[in-house]
């Protein structure tokens, strides 16, 4: 008997389902993306595109223009564009001598981004930008789950606009990406407290964990308002909510722990030099300089410091700690333009929110981003180490879903007396303080603070007037409401919109960089703006100056190279060889200027050394390797104060003909950490003669046997 086989279908039931739904999701796109998600009203996409597009357009115009941006980022990308050990690592250079003093997460997106473009100043930001367009999308995704689509664009379009915000997201520091990370973070807890499904708060942890290797204990500011607002909101037993919580950690852990588990657990010969550590390792670095150093003030090697775990209440060059930090100098201008406002406005959503259930998604998205505000607010406020105006950036996503919010609540209650006067009292607190930020740049849009405090005072007496007052019936539609909207974000965004343009318009370039036009009180005399396409000013001492006075470095064109009081740190005195590091900051912060003729220079015979040249610092070397590029040793990591390479490591690879030139210039800054810069620096003055190429000093190590055995 013969048995028949049916033909087998050329696909499958589930594979036809699947392709079905796959190509009808394709035919809906479109209209997706023009009227939303089904029962959205018809302009909720259209303005969500409108406004991604305006972020898209205000964070990468003109963005070559910043150049390098920060240097000392900018050469490990390169390195880790051409060799996968230092991508990996995050080393400053391709040879691998020593890595940056952050984890490198955020270079991997930056090193991707050149190796498929090339090396080029865009490159390099543009992943940058487009992250700032990803975190506007968050916010605005995260908002919308429980509250209306005008709240949530209003929360996207004052995260767009907060000068801090453009200003990182058009710079190659680690902030942008920690930025959206804790967006996301945010986004999957809500997302977890709604469904009640661990998947999402496993999400969320892994987020945090990407964050710390990003930046370190910085991200973990989030972890206490994620647990605590999941343990109280999460429709679960307690003990279920604990079990997710821990689980949540785990992720933490596994997604951050990996790369600290290899980095440790690798012989330190086999990888690159810790930098930021001195005793080459990443805990130390993680624990100490970027750690609890930065909440003591007790930071070895850092660039100088702050109250130096004295106990003082203070942070020393970084500005006084307190309460009030963050609306002193230039910090109030690049954050706190609506903060005011929004403490008001959360305490009176609050209110409103008082008697939702405790799996109110609407309290809970609240009190998420209230927890995560005030929290690193506080941490921010009383750090006693290194401080910068732009790490205010990371209060951004936070700050704007608290106002955006909290107006909101107040707006839908605005027919109780109470709303209206909490309303006026916000409007009249955010114009009150605008004039206070527009005051300290005097000599910037000085007609800007009238303006904004006449359109303060009209929008405080609108948002007074009762909605159901007898004459507003006569008028048609919903004209006064939205007149009355229009007018107050108008007078509360119009000055920090004028701040972001001012930020967007600059060059910036160098490590310390701030948001905006230059204000009176601002650090080194440096102001919000920083010196456009030129090096930020050291805090507490005149632009390219040193902290406490004394003689700073050489600039560009080089010359004599002396330290500050002539004094190398530990004490030791005399001068360093000739022909000073670039200046800005005591010659740490910005790259030097390197002309095409000593680039060429350094270029020779370089396929027969590691490194074509080693120079003191990081940033001083950067400059070198960014116009070669090919490796350039940075002697003692970012401030030059690293024990990499020790003098015996520099004169055993001098010996073996690993490094061609080195370049002159002074001790980094050690507070408290490694000679081994100024050891090396006087060796090299000592036995190789000098020469000057367009202005700078080198020192040919080509002979480096016969010296280095001496």
């Amino acid at each position: 008997m013969t048995t028949q086989v049916s033909p087998r279908p050329a696909v499958s039931p589930l594979g036809a389902r699947f392709g079905a739904r796959f190509v009808a999701s394709l035919a809906a796109l479109p209209r997706t993306l023009v009227r939303g998600r089904a029962g959205s009203a018809r302009w909720e996409r259209p303005a969500l595109l409108g406004l991604l597009l305006a972020t898209a357009v205000l964070y990468i115009w003109d963005l070559g223009a910043s150049g390098w941006a920060n240097s000392f980022y900018s050469a490990a990308v390169q390195a880790g564009s051409v060799d996968w050990t230092a991508f990996f690592y995050g080393s400053s250079d391709a040879a691998n001598a020593i890595t940056v003093d952050k984890p490198p997460a955020s270079l991997w997106l930056m090193a991707l981004s050149v190796r498929l473009f090339g090396l080029s100043s865009w490159s390099i930001l543009v992943p940058e930008a487009l992250m700032g367009v990803a975190s506007v999308g968050v916010l605005f995704a995260t908002v919308r789950r429980r509250f209306s689509a005008g709240t949530a664009l209003l929360a996207g379009a004052v995260l767009a606009v907060t000068p801090v915000a453009a200003l990182m997201f058009r710079f190659n520091n680690p902030d942008a990406l920690l930025v959206l990370l804790l967006s996301l973070a945010t986004y999957f807890t809500l997302r977890g407290i709604e469904t009640g499904a661990l998947k999402w708060v496993l999400w969320a942890g892994a987020m945090v964990g990407f964050g710390f290797l990003t930046k370190q204990l910085q991200a973990f500011l989030i972890l206490p308002p994620l647990a605590g607002v999941y343990l109280y909101a999460a429709p679960h037993r307690f003990r279920t909510r604990l079990w997710h919580s821990f689980a949540a950690l785990g992720a933490v852990i596994v997604s951050a722990g990996w790369w600290v588990a290899i980095v440790e657990l690798v012989p330190a010969n086999w990888r690159p030099y810790i930098g930021g550590s001195q005793t080459n390792s990443f805990l130390e670095l993680t624990f100490g300089y970027n750690g609890f150093g930065r909440l003591t003030g007790s930071e070895t090697g850092s660039v100088t410091g702050g109250a130096g775990g004295t106990g003082a209440v203070t942070g020393g060059m970084w500005g006084e700690t307190g309460i009030f930090r963050l609306f002193l100098g230039e910090f109030g201008g690049q954050i706190t333009w609506l903060l005011p406002a929004a403490l008001v406005l959360c305490v009176a959503a609050l209110v409103v929110l008082r008697r939702a259930p405790r799996i109110s998604l609407r309290r809970a998205t609240l009190l998420l981003f209230a927890g995560y505000l005030i929290l690193t607010a506080l941490a921010f406020s009383f750090m006693a180490g290194i401080f910068h105006a732009y790490y205010t950036v990371a209060l951004a996503p936070a700050l704007a879903g608290t106002f955006a919010i909290g107006a909101s609540l107040v707006w839908m209650k605005r027919t109780a007396l109470w709303a209206r006067i909490t309303a006026a009292v916000a409007m009249l607190a955010t114009s009150a303080w605008a004039w206070v930020l527009l005051d300290r740049a005097t000599d910037w849009l000085p007609w800007l603070k009238f303006v904004v405090a006449a359109l303060g005072l009209v929008a405080a007496g609108l948002l007074m007037v009762p909605p159901r007052a007898a004459w507003l019936r006569r008028l048609p539609g919903k004209w006064w409401g939205r007149a009355t909207v229009a007018i107050a974000l108008t007078g509360a965004l119009l000055a920090p919109v004028a701040y972001t343009l001012e930020t967007v318009s600059t060059a910036h370039t160098g490590s310390i960089v701030t948001a905006g036009p230059t204000v009176s009180g601002g650090m080194g005399g440096m102001g919000g703006g920083g010196m456009p396409g030129g090096r930020a000013g050291f805090p507490g001492g005149n632009a390219g100056g040193f902290a406490g006075g004394g003689t700073p470095p050489a600039g560009p064109t080089g010359g004599n190279g002396t330290v500050p009081n002539g004094t190398v740190p530990n004490g030791t005195t005399g001068t360093l060889p000739t022909g000073g590091r670039p200046g800005g900051a005591g010659g740490f912060m910005g790259s030097a200027s390197v002309s095409a003729s000593l680039a060429a220079l350094l270029s020779v015979n370089s396929g027969s050394y590691t490194w074509i040249a080693a120079a003191i610092g990081s940033d001083s070397a950067a400059g070198y390797q960014l116009a070669t590029q090919l490796p350039v040793m940075a002697i003692g990591g970012f401030n030059g104060s690293d024990p990499a390479p020790t003098l015996a490591e520099f004169q055993a690879d001098v010996a073996a003909g690993k490094i061609h030139y080195f370049i002159g210039g002074t001790t980094g800054q050690a507070n408290g950490g490694s000679s081994a810069s100024s050891e090396i620096a006087a060796w090299v003055g000592e036995n190789f003669t000098a020469q000057t190429v367009d202005s700078v000093t080198l020192y040919d190590l080509s002979a480096g046997a016969t010296a280095a055995s001496s």
